[in-house]
């Protein structure tokens, strides 16, 4: 069927909650609903009751004893991880950040940014200098302003100016690396080979601008595929392949939240080691007992997985208590 132009109109509150009764959505609250409506808008919604919808699903009716509070719940239970998900990438920014400025800085000097030799394509690198000078220019920090008054360099220190440059300019700027000693001791100083970093930067940004915008984590499709490393040196996933029980198909996980959680489980390994993130996505799960894991891509056997496994973390945690306190016999 060819495309054809939008004509549908735009909705009152009180018709969008009448439409979504009418297609059998079961409402406790019509208050609620109406004000849930309006704050947080019928489209974006829309995307968590979804999986309530009868097949096909273009009919947009709802299947049996389906109800609004059952979609706002896996929307708050999604807000949540959000927020958690932004904070943990936050810190593994910081310090990719701060690896990269010492390692570089300490081999090819403060403005190891400007040198083309060092980098593999010269056109990403005129744009990434573009971006920086711009990002340069337009910004109104303090130590910023200070280097413009006491400095007639174009542009300041990698220990500065990256400080105000965002993770994507960042990710760019290791993508474009050539392959070599530096490239390889930022990469393994997380634990990894320089093609899997990469990789998994590129897919870091590319999550935590989907949180800035407060997009879906839950039931979602990503269409990144951040690489699946070969060897690594601290725990990581032994099973990265989930079966769909309908078809018994067998499919890579790599493109869903699940993989992007054990991501950021393995870099903060390196980045901050006495994390709570794992004991914070159990908790989640047991505040949101109605959300399903496999929504997220989570394997059946994810809780066994040595870097999810939480009885290592709780057998540590009484070990230390019984070191405290003395019953241990020296």
């Amino acid at each position: 069927m060819p495309p054809v132009p939008y004509t549908k109109p735009a909705l009152s509150l009180i018709d969008q909650l009448q439409q979504l009764k009418n297609r059998g959505l079961l409402v406790d609250d019509d208050t609620k609903a109406i004000f849930l409506l309006e704050n947080i808008s019928y489209y974006r919604l829309s995307g968590y009751w979804y999986p309530f919808l009868a097949s096909p699903k273009s009919t947009h009716i709802f299947k049996p004893n389906s109800n609004f509070d059952q979609a706002f719940s896996i929307y708050c239970f999604d807000r949540e991880l959000r927020k958690l998900v932004n904070s943990e990438i936050e810190k593994i920014e910081v310090a990719i950040r701060a690896k990269m400025i010492y390692t570089l800085s300490h081999s090819r000097g403060a403005f190891w940014f400007s040198d083309g030799t060092i980098f593999t394509n010269g056109s990403q690198f005129n744009n990434t200098i573009g971006i920086l000078t711009t990002e340069y220019s337009r910004s109104q920090e303090d130590f910023i302003k200070a280097f413009r008054l006491n400095y007639t360099d174009p542009l300041p220190p990698s220990w500065m100016l990256l400080e105000i440059a965002s993770f994507g300019t960042l990710s760019k700027l290791f993508a474009n690396l050539r392959p070599g000693l530096d490239k390889r001791a930022i990469s393994q100083h997380f634990g990894l080979d320089e093609n899997t970093f990469e990789s998994w930067i590129h897919a870091l940004v590319y999550i935590r601008n989907i949180c800035a915008h407060h997009a879906r984590l839950w039931n979602k499709k990503f269409h990144i595929y951040p690489a699946i490393p070969t060897t690594s040196s601290k725990q990581w996933l032994n099973n990265i392949n989930v079966t769909d029980t309908r078809t018994g198909n067998i499919y890579p996980i790599n493109n869903r939240t699940y993989y992007i959680l054990s991501v950021i489980l393995y870099l903060l390994q390196t980045v901050s080691p006495k994390n709570k993130f794992r004991e914070k996505i159990f908790s989640l799960f047991k505040e949101y007992p109605s959300i399903d894991p496999a929504a997220l891509g989570f394997t059946r056997d994810w809780k066994e997985e040595p870097l999810w496994d939480n009885r290592n973390w709780f057998q540590k945690k009484v070990n230390s208590i019984k070191k405290k306190w003395g019953f241990y016999s020296l």
